[in-house]
């Protein structure tokens, strides 16, 4: 995935949740959309570069974008939560993921489910029905440097997604929980079970009914006023 033609700033603070007020280069403070509903945990620290998109849509009442931050140490991270979906696909059509290299009918948004919710990604592997459900890992925590964790806050709506996976292992399809890092300081990665205890027991529900997790990191760069994200290598999965 590429990105153009972004904005520099600092990061000021965040509040109502999807607005975060950032210093521009020249001085100018902006508020910008941000449309990440997790606690961001570990990343909003005054003083942070962020990169942001401008729109010129006048139907839009901000007319800047959060798509990237830097923290800290260095690292560089991916906050919006539309992008995972598209890298994830990219990848895939690509080949450039093994355990998908010979699929087919790759698609977005598909129904699925008991509850007929929609799917992140189909496709068929091997001519089996394949169902991919894909999250943004963005949390490291002080006490466990270079771990990625997920949730960053008490989530029903991932639970639920586990559940419709587990429903189409019971139909005779394959179901897969892929959790995409999107920062560039992590070695492995675990479920956050002191955050939600409810999603972790889920978690291991759907692991016995045979679903598959996978974790990917992403590659973050950027240069000047463009960026590119693209997946980088697989992490291990640490157990609870």
């Amino acid at each position: 995935m590429k990105l153009n033609k972004l904005v520099q700033g600092i990061f000021l603070k965040r509040y109502k949740r999807f607005f975060v007020d950032v210093q521009l280069a020249n001085g100018e403070v902006v508020t910008a959309h941000s449309n990440n509903t997790g606690s961001m945990a570990s990343l909003l620290h005054p003083g942070n570069p962020v990169w942001l998109e401008p729109n010129s849509n006048p139907r839009r009442k901000l007319k800047y974008t959060l798509h990237l931050l830097q923290v800290p140490s260095g690292a560089r991270v991916c906050v919006n939560t539309i992008f995972p979906n598209q890298i994830v696909f990219d990848a895939i059509k690509a080949q450039q993921l093994p355990c998908f290299e010979n699929c087919r009918g790759l698609k977005k948004e598909v129904r699925f489910g008991r509850e007929n919710s929609r799917v992140d990604i189909y496709l068929e592997n091997e001519g089996i029905p394949t169902f991919i459900e894909i999250k943004n890992v963005t949390l490291v925590e002080d006490f466990l440097p270079g771990v990625a964790q997920f949730p960053d806050a008490r989530t029903e709506r991932g639970r639920k997604h586990l559940q419709e996976l587990s429903h189409e292992i019971k139909q005779g399809n394959r179901g897969i929980m892929l959790y995409l890092v999107n920062r560039t300081d992590c070695e492995s990665f675990k479920i956050a079970e002191h955050i939600d205890p409810d999603y972790a027991d889920s978690v291991k529900k759907a692991r016995s009914a045979g679903v598959e997790f996978l974790v990917y990191q992403t590659k973050i760069q950027i240069s000047q006023d463009q960026a590119t994200i693209e997946i980088e290598k697989s992490l291990d999965m640490q157990s609870s």
